[in-house]
């Protein structure tokens, strides 16, 4: 069973969501919040597998609802996808810098958003096709930041060879096979590198492997360098 908070702050949006996840089996809808804090405080109350959370909400926006539930040790098992009509460079990459798992657009299809809902309780980072793009062009504008820059350091070269494929949207079947190693062995791959990198899932690994200048969009199935 997936349980589902929803945050919108118009009632009539959160109503025709509710409707289509109670129409699935395994998905259950434990509460609704017509802005940012009250969605912050029934998390803490609920604590849902997912938070689908607007951005731009009365009180409290949709980023810093975001940053409260990820820098809550207690919700470290809550995720939170962005469900917007703002698809904006700059909204992508203060929210996945908040700890967001995932950013869907609001005229997602339906069936595109259920799935989505499996991909983030698999642990995988969700981003909307056209969000990607424009994701990658954000960060190939700016330079490398010298934070991120350093903490290639703490990585193995096997370890960015899988935070850069996984930054190009890989599963760890996929990685394997790119690289001839085992699923499991991919998949230890990443769980160390987010444990150096203090990333809370594979979301934040993009936001570091192009933050970083690991990966870039002229490159796209190899570490940059």
């Amino acid at each position: 069973m997936i349980r589902i908070l929803l945050a919108d702050d118009q009632a009539l949006i959160r109503n025709g969501i509710r409707m289509l996840l109670e129409s699935e089996d395994g998905i259950e809808v434990t509460g609704e919040a017509a802005d940012g804090r009250q969605a912050v405080a029934l998390a803490r109350e609920h604590r849902p597998d997912i938070v689908l959370l607007d951005i731009q909400m009365p009180v409290l926006d949709g980023i810093e609802a975001t940053r409260q539930i990820a820098d809550d040790e207690e919700l470290d098992a809550v995720r939170v996808v962005i469900l917007t009509n703002y698809g904006r460079d700059e909204y992508v990459f203060r929210a996945l810098r908040a700890g967001a798992s995932g950013f869907l657009l609001k005229d997602t299809e339906p069936a595109d958003l259920l799935q989505a809902l499996r991909v983030v309780m698999r642990g995988d980072a969700l981003l909307s096709p056209a969000v990607t793009r424009q994701l990658i062009t954000e960060f190939v504008a700016r330079p490398p930041d010298t934070l991120g820059t350093a903490g290639l350091e703490a990585l193995t070269n096997r370890e960015r060879e899988v935070v850069a494929l996984a930054a190009h949207g890989l599963s760890n079947d996929e990685i394997a096979a790119s690289l001839v190693l085992s699923p499991t062995t991919a998949k230890t791959h990443i769980s160390r590198a987010m444990t150096k990198l203090g990333a809370r899932d594979r979301a934040q690994l993009v936001v570091f492997a192009y933050q970083s200048g690991l990966v870039s969009a002229r490159d796209p199935g190899r570490p940059a360098g």
